[in-house]
């Protein structure tokens, strides 16, 4: 047995590229720095010393100023994916461009984040800040541009160019798609009500601590917090106090009733309406409903109203036979042994007794 593949009779080549380059920095640079990237890359990858290539060379095969070239790998030194070392020439164009692995990188980035001290922010150890020509460059990119118009639209003005540059370094530094950056805005501006550019960079921060960096996982991740959002909503409204937001405290209640308890939403509203019996309910007064639910293993709001009805009966056995034996002590009083005398008097003893009495 062998295993055989077709070659073609001239070697064409073939340039892998590592796709965290196309996901993640491609869609940040100017499509003339992706050019260079690609073809420096090409010639690092092929490894031709009989060819000499040098910026010039670059140059002259993408057909663009030498000036466009240099500015390129300045570019991608500033992102940390390659690194210039200059020659021992007096011209400070003519370099060596060494070209990091972008696995490795991701490697040691992630290793780095997950065992750096808590107080330290993700963005600390990167010191990549937007500068106003890469701004200009980023901004002719079609993604970048219709993420800006979209972020305008939500803020219902042009962000400025301080804030344009600070979207992008959040791009950069929190490996965050112009999708989830759209999504940050929205989020702040649409469920929270606050347009501050300071708020969202918090947003974003959490969302890349909690790993959020893909649409489709932060879209599950959204979901779950409508959905929890929904379910304090009807708890409070169902309890009167749609007058106030529910603290930290009591969202973590409530979350150990359907996270840990695991019971239904049904469930609790029924608790909750159970509580109308008190003149003050309140969340600690539902919990310690559903705890005696759990003890008894009720899960469904049926097994709730059986198990209540059987304690009513309970109840007015209990009082039925506690007002018997109250009556029965009413009568057995201190006088209920005492006889009287069966005594008859006759209407001439009735008299004589009246006429004494005058």
């Amino acid at each position: 047995m062998s295993f055989i593949k077709k070659t073609t009779d001239i070697d064409f080549g073939q340039t892998p590229v590592e796709n965290i380059f196309i996901n993640d920095f491609m869609p940040m640079a100017d499509g003339t720095y992706v050019k260079v990237y690609l073809l420096g890359y090409k010639y690092a990858t092929d490894r031709d010393e009989n060819i000499i290539i040098d910026n010039n060379t670059i140059s002259k095969h993408l057909n663009i100023p030498l000036v466009d070239v240099l500015k390129a790998w300045e570019f991608w030194e500033k992102i940390g994916i390659i690194k210039r070392h200059p020659k021992t020439t007096d011209d400070d164009n003519d370099f060596a461009v060494e070209f990091l692995s972008l696995r490795q990188l991701y490697i040691d980035n992630n290793y780095e984040l997950k065992n750096a001290p808590k107080s330290e922010s993700p963005s600390s150890s990167k010191d990549y800040s937007c500068s106003p020509d890469e701004l200009i460059e980023a901004n002719k990119i079609p993604e970048i541009k219709n993420m800006f118009y979209q972020i305008d639209q939500l803020m219902r003005r042009q962000l400025t160019v301080n804030e344009r540059t600070k979207v992008l370094e959040w791009i950069y530094n929190f490996n965050m798609d112009p999708d989830i950056i759209i999504k940050a805005f929205e989020y702040s501006i649409e469920k929270r009500k606050v347009k501050s550019i300071k708020y969202i960079g918090v947003i974003i921060r959490n969302w890349y601590d909690n790993g959020l960096i893909d649409l489709e996982k932060l879209d599950d991740y959204l979901e779950d917090g409508q959905r929890k959002y929904m379910y304090y909503d009807k708890v409070f409204k169902t309890l009167g106090f749609s007058f106030r937001n529910p603290s930290k405290a009591e969202k973590e209640v409530m979350d150990t009733w359907i996270d840990e308890w695991n019971f239904s939403i049904d469930m609790i509203l029924k608790a909750c309406e159970n509580s109308k019996k008190t003149s003050n309910p309140s969340i600690n007064y539902i919990n310690s409903i559903l705890l005696a639910w759990k003890k008894d293993g009720l899960t469904t709001p049926e097994e709730a109203e059986i198990k209540s009805q059987e304690r009513k009966t309970s109840h007015r056995k209990s009082d039925s036979t506690k007002n018997k034996n109250q009556t029965a002590k009413a009568k057995n009083n201190k006088f209920h042994n005492f006889k009287q005398r069966p005594i008859k008097y006759s209407n001439e003893e009735l008299k004589k007794m009246l006429r004494m009495k005058k």
